[in-house]
């Protein structure tokens, strides 16, 4: 089994923390969103992952550092990591194109913006699986249309009426992935472009027409990192999923002086608390130093000296220095106090 993760976005609606970090490296309760969403996917698969292939954007930004981190993570799972580069925003057809040396065999295409929680088996007599999730207001997304057999007939991009509630998360199946391949190569050699762009959905539109068999999977939880409000939402969901599978979250050698910690909270090492109250669903990056303050419902990342501050639903990047009684200020672009 393979998982191609297509991630070469800068993920501008995540700005100003996308500015010097990709989107997919930024933590979610702890650890980067592609490294909790790919160890998330072996671990549902419940089969041995042979390679991990990431598309990546421009070095200047997905540098040497990045690419360490993923080697890494796929090391981990016991695979070999493929890196590739996409140098144009193009689409996500186009994007997965760029690994085609990696197009072969059973392969899960995963985007890096996501994360999920769910236990399933995958249906031997699909020749493809699209996960979905059930949504309250699906003209928001694209969804899947079904036909009496339980197999999808057709995507519908953000329906104006009703088609179906099953939104597409962006994590698919393929049973032989070099079918993908060959339709994509297509839709590249007839310049098939939606929005300017080479999209999946032609693609897998193209496998269905050629009789392709194309089934759902449900997950039980769907958690997007789009945009601030999400991805702090989506941290807080998480804190409270590992507490219940009762996976210790505060480092034992955090300095508490006249503190207190609301549980669920992830507190990595070299942390210090100070006349301070941090939680619920906060999450503190390596090397925080928290004073005066209080701090809830929070995704805080590295090295950050907080003082005198009250947050809840905050997002702080790394190296910052906040002080709440403030008179003097130097922001950056992009940059938001409310």
């Amino acid at each position: 089994m393979k998982i191609i993760v297509p991630m070469a976005g800068r993920g501008s609606r995540l700005r100003p923390h996308s500015l010097t970090v990709p989107k997919p490296l930024i933590p979610v309760a702890g650890k980067p969103i592609v490294h909790r969403l790919v160890e998330d996917i072996a671990k549902i698969l419940k089969e041995p992952i042979e390679e991990v292939a990431f598309i990546l954007g421009d070095e200047a930004f997905f540098g040497d550092d990045v690419v360490k981190s993923l080697k890494e993570l796929a090391q981990s799972l016991g695979a070999k990591a493929a890196i590739y580069r996409q140098d144009l925003p193009l689409g996500t057809g186009h994007a997965i194109m760029c690994a085609k040396e990696s197009l072969s065999g059973p392969a899960v295409i995963a985007y890096a913006d996501t994360l999920i929680r769910a236990d399933f088996d995958l249906d031997p007599a699909a020749d493809a699986v699209i996960w979905v999730k059930q949504v309250d207001k699906p003209e928001a997304f694209g969804v899947v249309k079904m036909n009496a057999n339980n197999e999808i007939t057709e995507l519908v991009e953000k329906p104006a009426k009703f088609v179906s509630d099953l939104a597409v998360i962006g994590i698919y199946y393929f049973k032989e992935v070099g079918n993908l391949k060959k339709e994509l190569q297509n839709v590249l050699d007839n310049n098939i472009q939606n929005g300017g762009e080479y999209q999946i959905n032609d693609g897998i539109k193209a496998m269905m027409t050629n009789g392709n068999v194309f089934k759902t999977g449900s997950v039980d939880e769907w958690m997007d990192c789009g945009n601030k409000n999400v991805t702090v939402e989506t941290n807080s969901r998480m804190l409270g999923f590992l507490e219940n599978d009762g996976i210790a979250m505060v480092n034992t050698a955090t300095k508490l002086e006249n503190s207190t910690i609301i549980p669920p909270c992830f507190i990595a090492e070299d942390v210090v608390l100070i006349n301070a109250t941090v939680g619920p669903n906060v999450s503190l990056g390596k090397g925080c130093h928290i004073v005066d303050s209080t701090i809830k419902n929070s995704l805080v990342q590295t090295h950050a000296h907080i003082k005198n501050a009250n947050l809840d639903n905050a997002m702080i990047g790394n190296h910052v220095s906040f002080d709440g009684h403030f008179t003097s200020i130097s922001i950056g672009d992009y940059s938001v106090l409310e």
